[in-house]
């Protein structure tokens, strides 16, 4: 018999669950040598892939003429969507997302051919030497143009609860808005990659910085003809997503097996920067419009919210991402009587896509434009408004929708932060100081957030994990997430370990692999966790009893439930190391390696009646933030933030932290300084860092407090912790409503000012010079 591995030496230090344990690649990524696709030890015959780009927004493609890029230096291989084999479209739900343009031009920039060189230099620069002959088509570029037209990706939906028009006709006070909502740029640190290597018998690995590596498995597998069980994706890290590699890393995978098949060599497709800008989808803009019928309290009677969203060429995500702005007009906020209407409009612009909050942010953004509105109607601070609408006893528990709001923590959240932050004490000396000081001028606001956890496609909401225990005493995790940096793997690896009650040094989380854990959802939603974290549990607890079984049959006991802890494990009086234990279990033939599962229970949603459960649970916020506006040049400064956050029982506060943090800022950046900007031709000119501005460290506030609100989730989660992805990302709407009420002090805060967003420089002061001759 094989001798045995050297036992490990078992933590005996407590259960690493809700402990801030550092990210498990924190280390490497500060230090440099953390791998992405891009650091891979590559094959000798690697070559490296490009693409030819329209050079027009919308056409008919008359001629490609190649002879020039197939002459040009290292030049190997070139296609177009007819050296295809299988599929071309590889739109993620409803058809219209070709792999290379076909027949028509869509976008600005749309990739058209794919060119195949010996060096990233010789692709890139035989790319642009394509005569792509188009004969032009009128171009939509704008939601007017779209809705004169009637051009949409996928049809309008409308909820509604109760009878708005009669309601709305009876209310005392009438209130009427609209707003222009911005979209983003994901700006992710590492841009769109693969790496395709054919292997034999026709089979295909890639590499690729995916969110979604099952997904990108289905179409590479489409595009080439063959099966999927052909090919394999395996995803180890990625340098960022934020929504932005959840489909729209597909299409550069896919070009890198086909040119890899073709060419029976490996093959790297990476975008530059600029590129990868202008043939990814963004965060969809919006515009949207409310009318609101109230008492002469404020307190809302009827509300009817539009929300249109640019969609761009294709549906992409689109018919569920306007959705969710749909579900989330409401934010925390009672709204009697209501119709809801999402429209989802098409243009010629690249395909907009999923973004941290997937279309939630440019709903909620509605509930607080209408809060604001009803404080100035009615005179009243905006935070007294808020909390006279929350759901509650007072008002409904309700949605549009038809879920019921359960567990409600905005009252005692938006309670405590009014007290911490000194809310009322500071509105006063705001006020006083508007009033005295002519040029600069202070805001603030406190805004809250519900946000629903869950896909709102059913079928999304399910996981699947692979335990493994080796004979030390090591284990080895893999599941269907991916990391991007939000901190995944480390609480899974968290989650293992308290399981088996050994240390985080015993556990390793392996890449994400479609040959290990097949047919997974993407990580999106802020589910990571939630569904990845319970099918972990449920692989460990299957290998758990097992083990129970086996001891208590050696000692001739009952099985009953054991203690796992600090590298024991303990039944009755008796007690065995668990290396031990896995050793005699291994010895006994007792298998060591289960897989997991989870699906998300009590979800629904009947489009039909636009009504349902569509989300397990709310998770809640709030944040205070204070701002300062010089009226002559509208230039502004968040001055002060303070955050009270709804993470349940946090798995690992250091990390829900660092996600609070870095998606508030993201969300101020989405309101204030990051601006899309397309020229009439609908070329994207904003498609580099010098001319798109993400926040830096020096628009961090100068005061930042971020609290965790510990307190169980109602519903059965993971340890009952709850998600923290995107949650917070909304609550940087408080800064762009901490900068309306600086505009409004302009007025005597009388008036309501227009703020498109985001709010830049320029637009602020637009808006002064609106609230100052509104008060002449």
């Amino acid at each position: 018999m094989r001798k045995l591995s050297e036992q490990q030496q078992a933590a005996t230090s407590a259960s690493p669950l809700a402990k801030p344990a550092a990210h498990e690649s924190a280390s490497r990524q500060v230090a440099g040598s953390a791998r992405y696709v891009d650091d891979m030890p590559v094959p000798a015959d690697t070559c490296y892939g490009a693409v030819g780009q329209s050079r027009c927004a919308a056409g008919r493609i008359r001629n490609i003429d190649l002879a020039a890029v197939r002459a040009a230096p290292g030049v190997i291989d070139v296609i177009t969507a007819e050296d295809v084999p299988g599929h071309v479209d590889i739109a993620p739900v409803f058809d219209g997302d070709p792999v290379l343009a076909q027949h028509n031009i869509k976008f600005f920039g749309q990739p058209v051919f794919a060119v195949l060189a010996h060096t990233v230099e010789q692709a890139r620069y035989a790319a642009t030497l394509g005569n792509i002959e188009v004969e032009p088509t009128p171009a939509l570029l704008s939601i007017a143009a779209a809705r004169d037209l009637a051009a949409k990706v996928r049809p309008s939906h409308q909820m509604q609860q109760g009878d708005y028009a009669a309601v709305y006709a009876e209310a005392p006070i009438k209130l009427e808005g609209q707003l222009k909502v911005g979209g983003q740029e994901h700006m992710y640190l590492e841009g769109q990659i693969s790496l395709a290597l054919p292997e034999e018998d026709g089979r295909m690995m890639i590499y690729t910085s995916s969110q979604h590596p099952s997904e990108v498995q289905k179409l590479v597998a489409e595009v080439l003809g063959v099966g999927l069980h052909k090919v394999t994706v395996d995803m180890r890290r990625m340098g960022g997503g934020f929504g932005g590699k959840e489909t729209q890393a597909a299409q550069w995978a896919c070009l890198a097996a086909l040119l890899a098949q073709r060419n029976g060599c490996a093959v790297k497709f990476r975008l530059a920067r600029s590129q990868d800008m202008q043939v990814t989808g963004k965060r969809h803009p919006f515009e949207n419009s409310y009318a609101v019928g109230i008492a002469d309290s404020g307190k809302i009677l009827a509300t009817h919210v539009t929300v249109s969203g640019d969609c761009g060429h294709s549906a992409d995500l689109s018919d569920a991402i306007v959705d969710r702005a749909m579900f989330h007009v409401d934010n925390g906020y009672y709204l009697g009587a209501s119709r809801v209407t999402g429209h989802r409009f098409q243009t010629h612009y690249v395909s907009h896509t999923a973004y941290r909050g997937f279309g939630g942010p440019q709903g909620m953004i509605m509930a607080e434009a209408m809060m604001d509105n009803i404080a100035r109607a009615t005179g009243q601070d905006p935070l007294t408004v808020r909390k006279r609408n929350l759901y509650g006893p007072d008002t409904g528990d309700t949605t549009p929708y038809g879920m019921q709001v359960e567990d409600n923590l905005l009252p005692e959240i938006i309670a405590r932060l009014e007290d911490s932050a000194d809310y009322w004490a500071r509105r006063k000396t705001i006020t006083a100081f508007n009033q005295t000081s002519p040029i600069i001028k202070k805001g603030l606001a406190l805004t809250p957030v519900k946000f629903g956890i869950s896909f709102t496609a059913k079928y999304l909401n399910q996981a699947g994990a692979l335990v493994h225990i080796y004979t030390d005493g090591t284990v080895q995790v893999n599941h269907g997430g991916t990391e991007m940096g939000q901190g995944l793997h480390t609480k899974i690896a968290q989650i293992a370990a308290h399981e088996f009650g050994i240390g985080l040094d015993q556990i390793e989380v392996t890449a994400t692999r479609t040959d290990k854990v097949p047919n997974t959802s993407p990580t999106a939603a802020s589910s990571g966790t939630d569904l990845n974290g319970k099918a972990v549990q449920n692989a460990c607890q299957i290998i758990r009893q097992r083990l129970i079984d086996f001891y208590a049959t050696s000692l001739q006991l009952q099985a009953t439930d054991a203690q796992f802890s600090q590298g024991q494990v303990s039944l009755a009086e008796h007690s065995i190391g668990f290396t031990e234990l896995v050793q005699q279990a291994y010895l006994a033939r007792v298998s060591l390696s289960s897989t997991g599962f989870y699906k998300t229970p009590k979800i629904y949603y009947d489009r039909a009646s636009a009504s349902g459960r569509p989300f397990f649970y709310f998770a809640y916020g709030a944040a205070v933030s204070e701002v300062t506006l010089d009226i002559l040049t509208g230039e502004h400064k968040t001055t002060r933030v303070d955050i009270l956050h709804d993470v349940g029982t946090s798995i690992n506060p250091a990390i829900d932290t660092g996600q609070i943090e870095g998606a508030f800022i993201q969300g101020m950046g989405w309101l204030t300084t990051e601006e899309l900007r397309w020229g009439d031709d609908g070329r994207l000119t904003s498609n580099n860092m010098a001319t798109y501005k993400i926040p830096a460290i020096g628009d961090t506030p100068a005061i930042f407090n971020v609290d965790l609100l510990h307190r169980p989730n109602a519903q059965d989660s993971i340890y009952h912790s709850k998600a923290v992805g995107e949650p917070p990302f909304m609550l940087g709407i408080s800064v762009w409503c901490a900068l309306k009420d600086a505009l409004s002090s302009l007025s005597g805060y009388t008036q309501d000012p227009q703020l498109d967003t985001p709010a830049t420089p320029e637009r602020v002061l637009k808006a002064v010079l609106a609230a100052q001759d509104a008060g002449l």
